[in-house]
């Protein structure tokens, strides 16, 4: 997969207020660390980040980090371990950065991208996408943002497993291959199930009633 690009600067100022004045200029607090990295503060710009991220799972991206200490310059090989976001507005607040040796197997999660529509689907049954992503292992060089999967073959009662995913050169799945990804339903056995649901709350409703319309009995009656 193709290496993206992300330009930093060493940071020296810390706390809620430096972090508050980094965002109101557009740019973003970060940390870098690893095995064998000391942790380093950073700034990253914002815009940039959200570029680098725009349609793909944060933790599946392999990124060029240049860090500019006012001296001198140095790239690593890095990924985002995590991104803190505000839980109302969604804005960016923190990311941590992790580097990498290219020499050594990565663990991560790899979005499952479904490929056409299943035939099942096209003769009114309804796709339930029961797993999203996969746990692999690979080396960097072989990372991919996405895997791709045709499930138009699959028809209704049918479902696909991690065992039946052919996955990339380099890529190994940590998966049970049991594991269901996604499955086919019949839309009556979908309905079933609702109106199971629904009956339940009404016995349950008709219960609550009965019980708050009881009153109590008198020490004479009981």
């Amino acid at each position: 997969m193709d290496t993206m690009q992300l330009s930093s600067e060493i940071r020296t100022q810390t706390g809620k207020g430096s972090a508050r004045k980094l965002r109101s200029t557009g740019k973003l607090p970060a940390i870098l660390y690893g095995p064998e990295t000391d942790p380093i503060m950073l700034t990253l710009d914002c815009t940039e980040l959200k570029k680098a991220l725009k349609g793909k799972s944060a933790e599946s991206i392999l990124l060029n980090l240049r860090i500019d200490s006012g001296k001198k310059g140095q790239s690593k090989k890095v990924m985002i371990k995590e991104v803190q976001r505000d839980p109302v507005k969604r804005d960016y607040l923190h990311v941590d950065l992790f580097e990498i040796s290219l020499k050594k197997e990565l663990e991560v999660d790899i979005p499952i991208h479904l490929v056409n529509t299943p035939i099942g689907v096209s003769e009114g049954g309804i796709l339930q996408h029961v797993r999203r992503e996969v746990k692999v292992s690979c080396m960097p060089d072989d990372l991919v943002d996405k895997i791709d999967v045709d499930v138009s073959d699959l028809d209704i009662g049918q479902s696909l497993h991690i065992g039946d995913i052919s996955f990339p050169s380099g890529l190994k799945s940590l998966e049970d291959v049991d594991v269901t990804v996604l499955t086919v339903v019949a839309p009556s056995k979908v309905a079933e199930v609702e109106e199971e649901e629904v009956e339940e709350e009404e016995v349950e409703e008709e219960r609550v009633e009965e019980t708050e319309g009881e009153e109590p009995k008198s020490e004479e009656e009981s």
